[in-house]
């Protein structure tokens, strides 16, 4: 089964498919040069052991359930920016970035990662992530660095990287939290809620213009300065 966080993302997708809020894109610095058989070794061995970066989400009858594939080597595609100057590269860099973010994730076809090298010439390269947050979270990318920094050292100098198999994976959890939080546990939350609830009036929120049928998210930017004396107080 889903967990429930996945299933709320999964809802949110059916109410409006294709939607790129929940992107998690990620771009990180990489110095000197680049060996790029390694860094995808790395990569296919990270996905090896966290199923979460192979699963894809599907709906079996009325239930949405967590449909984990094989694991399969990973193919970076590179992108070139060491003839640009340092600017440019820098702008392109913000760009790519933005690309991944606005670029939707497909959660029953998948892959729900995908990873891109950037090669900046004699100013080292980037790889630039992007994970949908049905499959991680901050918490997960840290570890997901942590690991991939790890692999990628082991696979350049030809040596195990010593990490255990995993006991548990996150399907694990999904399965345990299921099981837990039904029955008389369940009754117990919901009937929290009603007593919270109950009498509570219908919330008539004050709009700033009309709204559309359909919600649009074009979002804007206000800018505006802080006092030095408040911003002394916040401290």
């Amino acid at each position: 089964p889903q967990s429930f966080a996945q299933q709320r993302l999964w809802f949110l997708e059916q109410l409006d498919p294709g939607n790129t809020f929940y992107n998690m894109p990620n771009l990180v610095r990489l110095p000197g040069a680049l060996d790029l058989p390694a860094l995808e070794q790395a990569l296919t061995e990270l996905v090896r052991r966290h199923e979460s970066l192979r699963t894809t989400f599907a709906a079996r009858g009325d239930e949405p359930v967590q449909v984990v594939h094989p694991p399969a080597p990973v193919h970076l595609e590179v992108v070139d920016l060491g003839q640009f100057p340092e600017q440019q590269r820098q702008r392109d860099m913000q760009r790519l970035r933005a690309e991944e973010m606005r670029r939707p994730f497909d959660l029953v076809k998948g892959p729900l990662f995908r990873a891109r090298a950037i090669t900046l010439g004699g100013h080292g390269h980037a790889l630039l992530q992007c994970l949908h947050h049905i499959i991680s979270d901050g918490w997960s990318m840290e570890i997901f660095g942590k690991e991939l920094a790890l692999l990628y050292r082991s696979c350049r100098e030809g040596r195990p990287a010593g990490l255990p198999d995993l006991e548990l994976q996150y399907a694990d959890f999904a399965v345990w939290q299921r099981k837990w939080l039904d029955g008389v546990v369940l009754e117990r939350h919901i009937d929290f809620w009603r007593q919270q609830l109950k009498g509570a009036p219908t919330l008539e929120l004050p709009l700033d213009r009309p709204r559309p049928a359909v919600q649009q998210h074009n979002g804007s930017r206000v800018g505006f300065s802080v006092g030095a004396d408040i911003a002394e107080r916040l401290r």
